[in-house]
């Protein structure tokens, strides 16, 4: 038997889990994320005035978005050029120079806020008078920047496990000092800054120390490599992920600034119409939230096979990605319509009757847009992610154009098909693009990525829907080839093994030895 997964490389310096035993550890740490930021959300709100929470909110959008544009994203090339670098014997310069470079122009950003705090307030707040706050800001950034280092560092190892020990610690950190802070001290948006920041850090450290550890060992051949050949491969790279990034967010925010300030009606009404789009996004983010976390575990696994040479192994196992997360979204995208009238009835109180409407909508689109951010991983690979933000920037522009047509006369449904439609547009182009450089998507990729279109049709037809396409995923070939099955079998194999399930001396793909 052929074998199914890539096993752990037991001869790198840096231990590496295996694509299967990633997802599994990721998903059980958005699992724990989830039921620790509920609780913690449901306290802040509980405790914190309305404005107080509105503060916190704009901070932690700023605080978002100032982590990777103050450094240039640079730690996200990590999870592409680890691996290059390690086979040249190069790991501990490109990790030491990125650091630098991270703690340079970090520190150069919060400085600038720091010195600057009033405008910095205006900006963020829309008043002067909030210095404390952005001063507080200012040093909670320089913790962010720390703590995405090491969650680029051990996502470019591919170590599930060092990604779910600080994402869990700095959850927990962050829920345990707020509450003691809102609880103990002040009751305003500053202690949950400090928390946030507090956090970060500690988790930050938790993963100073473990590189601290491992730093002598790490591939350093003695040779000089010159700034200059570094940045130039890197740089280009980071750079098209850190526009990917921006033009996402654009794109995120554009229907609801729209809605806001292009509709006609009082100011009152339009944020209500906001706010009836927002009650209709809480749940179908969750699925954007498992893409976001899933794509870039998902980059140095095939960019560990794209080094290798081997490149139509990095097609069919982004295909079988594909393929397996989009059915399991689907199902989740089902869970999600048949609990929608108890969460809009029972959780918001039958306020929000015009985004249960567009529920099924906004369904569609993020589970689109949650496979365009797995499926750009080809063009990662391939070193072409400004073909991504070619993608992006024509979703973007179609939103626009179709927003601006279709709001005024359809309200949020217009916005929702407008946003369906140019999410389809992103994933088309991102799947055409990839396919010149050499992805082969089958025909059971195309059907599984369609099936978000049963979404308004209700839960039964998409239950019926699903129902059909697992019966043909187990007993025809339309969906999952010969190998592709063998591949599922063999991983599933090996976890039953590991439960106590069968031989536990028998390794997955090797013979049996039998004087043992």
């Amino acid at each position: 038997m052929s074998r199914s997964i890539e096993a752990p490389d037991q001869t790198a310096v840096l231990p590496a889990d295996t694509l299967a035993d990633s997802v599994l550890i990721l998903l059980g740490l958005m699992a724990v994320q989830r039921l620790v930021g509920l609780v913690r959300a449901v306290l802040f709100c509980r405790w914190l005035e309305p404005e107080q929470l509105g503060q916190w909110d704009m901070a932690f959008g700023f605080l978002m978005l100032a982590g990777p544009v103050s450094v240039l994203a640079l730690s996200s090339g990590l999870g592409r050029y680890v691996e290059h670098y390690r086979r040249r014997g190069r790991v501990r310069t490109l990790l030491a120079r990125v650091l630098a470079a991270c703690g340079v122009l970090g520190g150069l950003g919060a400085a600038t806020i720091w010195f600057f705090p009033h405008r910095f307030s205006q900006w963020i707040f829309g008043t002067p008078a909030e210095t404390l706050l952005i001063r507080l800001l200012a040093a909670s950034l320089l913790a962010v920047i720390a703590f995405n280092y090491f969650v680029d560092l051990f996502n470019a190892v591919r170590n599930a496990r060092g990604i779910a020990a600080i994402q869990v610690a700095s959850g927990l950190l962050f829920a345990l000092l707020g509450i003691v802070l809102l609880a103990w001290w002040r009751r305003t948006a500053a202690s949950v800054v400090i928390a946030y920041g507090g956090a970060n850090l500690l988790a930050a450290m938790l993963g100073g120390v473990w590189l601290a550890r491992r730093w002598r060992t790490l591939p350093d051949d003695g040779q000089p490599l010159p700034h200059r050949e570094l940045w130039s491969k890197v740089l280009p790279y980071t750079a098209a992920i850190w526009t990917t990034s921006l033009l996402c967010n654009v794109f995120d925010l554009a229907d609801r600034y729209m809605i806001v300030h292009c509709l006609p009606g009082t100011h009152d009404e339009t944020l209500a119409l906001a706010g009836e789009y927002h009650s209709a996004r809480v749940l179908p983010l969750l699925l954007v939230s498992v893409a976001a976390l899933l794509s870039p575990l998902l980059t140095p696994h095939l960019s560990h096979d794209w080094e290798e040479g081997r490149r139509e192994r990095v097609s069919a196992r982004l295909s079988l990605f594909l393929k397996v997360i989009g059915f399991l979204m689907a199902l989740g995208g089902a869970a999600v319509l048949a609990l929608g009238p108890l969460l809009f009835r029972v959780a918001f109180a039958n306020k929000f009757a015009g985004g249960q409407a567009v529920l099924p909508g906004t369904l569609v689109y993020c589970t689109w847009f949650a496979m365009f951010s797995i499926a750009q991983n080809y063009l990662w690979c391939a070193e072409r992610p400004r073909l991504g933000n070619v993608a992006v920037a024509a979703a973007l522009a179609l939103n626009i154009g179709l927003n601006a047509y279709l709001l005024p006369r359809f309200g949020l449904h217009g916005a929702v098909l407008a946003k369906c439609l140019a999410n389809l547009l992103a994933l088309f182009l991102v799947l055409w693009f990839s396919r010149r450089l050499g992805f082969r998507p089958d025909a059971g990729v195309w059907i599984v990525l369609a099936t978000p279109v049963f979404f308004p049709l209700g839960p039964v037809a998409t239950g019926v829907a699903l129902g059909a396409i697992a019966v043909e995923a187990v007993a025809g070939r339309a969906i999952l080839s010969p190998e592709e099955k063998r591949e599922i079998a063999a991983t599933w194999e090996q976890y039953r093994r590991r439960l106590g399930y069968g031989p536990r001396n028998v390794e997955l793909g090797c013979p049996r030895n039998e004087t043992q």
